[in-house]
């Protein structure tokens, strides 16, 4: 997860910063900001340039929200690895 934000532009890195911090200090956060997926998965999702949305997976485990898995949507299917 990490590097995958590392390899993300400035301006990306901190939009999706701003939307996990959200999602953090308003726990639990509903739409449009984060969407239950179910067994305890949650989705951030973040707007970026382009008309893309950056993604990311997150769990509530002992008291924190770990994010799990990033990626970028380009088009309204998510891509099949993720």
């Amino acid at each position: 997860m990490r590097d995958w934000l590392k390899d993300l532009g400035e301006t990306e890195r901190q939009s999706i910063g701003r939307d996990l911090l959200r999602a953090q200090w308003r726990w639990p956060v509903g739409m449009p900001l984060c969407r239950p997926m179910g067994k305890g998965l949650w989705e951030v999702r973040t707007d970026l340039a382009g008309n893309r949305t950056a993604r990311v997976l997150i769990c509530y485990y002992e008291g924190r929200l770990v994010a799990l898995q990033g990626f970028i949507k380009k088009t309204r299917a998510t891509p099949e690895g993720d």
